[in-house]
């Protein structure tokens, strides 16, 4: 089990690397190579990254629990 410190930290990168992807596919998807992209994806980047942040962190608890009970109790303490 990993520590806290460590769970929040990488629910921050996840988070913030999901809403960085995502925030630019969708941008681009929407409005294309115009001149303001990247200000427009700035924007929708940083409006994103705290919403995908917040709600990882209630998500994630629900998805491990979800794939533990897709692949059942561990072997050996390890899934695989």
């Amino acid at each position: 089990m990993q520590s806290r410190k460590v769970i929040l930290l990488a629910q921050l990168f996840i988070s913030g690397l999901m809403a960085f992807l995502m925030s630019g596919i969708m941008g681009f998807v929407h409005a294309g190579a115009a001149p303001d992209f990247l200000k427009i994806w700035l924007g929708a980047f940083i409006t994103a990254w705290p919403i995908a942040f917040v709600l990882s962190l209630g998500v994630s608890p629900l998805a491990f629990w979800m794939a533990g009970r897709v692949l059942g109790p561990p072997r050996d303490g390890l899934h695989g």
